[in-house]
């Protein structure tokens, strides 16, 4: 038996997973799965809660071309510049090397 769908569910809708793949076609179309929730976006940033971590989308005209919130899945069209994950580990890394020498 395939454990892929919900029991229950209408039309059999996929199980949410905590899988989290980013699909980036030509800097132009981004493709995201196991997003929980859109935080704030416009057309130069997006801010979204995936189940990896909170991911900065920073670019040039974007916006949502589709957004399933069900089912996790965010895309969205423009001029992609860069994609950054915002994790709490990551401001001691800033640190640096100087900042590891002199605890």
């Amino acid at each position: 038996m395939d454990n892929q769908y919900e029991h229950g569910t209408p039309m059999g809708r996929k199980r949410e997973t905590n899988d989290h793949d980013i699909r980036l076609i030509s800097r132009k179309q981004l493709d995201i799965t196991g997003v929980k929730q859109v935080e704030s976006f416009d057309n130069e940033e997006f801010l979204l809660e995936t189940v990896m971590g909170f991911l900065s989308v920073r670019g040039q005209n974007l916006h949502m071309k589709n957004l399933n919130v069900d089912q996790g899945i965010v895309s969205i069209e423009g001029k992609v510049y860069d994609l950054v994950y915002l994790d709490q580990s990551q401001q001691e890394k800033s640190k640096g090397l100087f900042g590891k020498l002199f605890k």
